[in-house]
């Protein structure tokens, strides 16, 4: 099973500045939802704030300097 880390602060900043686009998501490896995501500008910016509500709610999860998503793109803890 292939695991996917970024950085915690590039990970942030891509969500922050390019969420509503879906770039987070297509880096995850969720291609459909990238696509849902650009095409509805981020659900018209709901989805983009539920987004960085969860990556702030998981920082302090993250012991390192990274964050971790399975093949599938959701949040894992090594």
């Amino acid at each position: 099973m292939e695991e996917k880390r970024f950085n915690k602060i590039t990970f942030a900043l891509i969500t922050w500045f390019a969420g509503c686009f879906g770039v987070d998501r297509f880096m995850r490896g969720q291609t459909t939802n990238g696509i849902i995501k650009l095409v509805t500008c981020g659900g018209m910016g709901v989805w983009s704030i539920i987004d960085l509500v969860t990556l702030i709610m998981k920082w302090n999860k993250y012991e390192g300097e990274e964050f971790v998503f399975d093949a599938e793109g959701n949040w894992t803890i090594d």
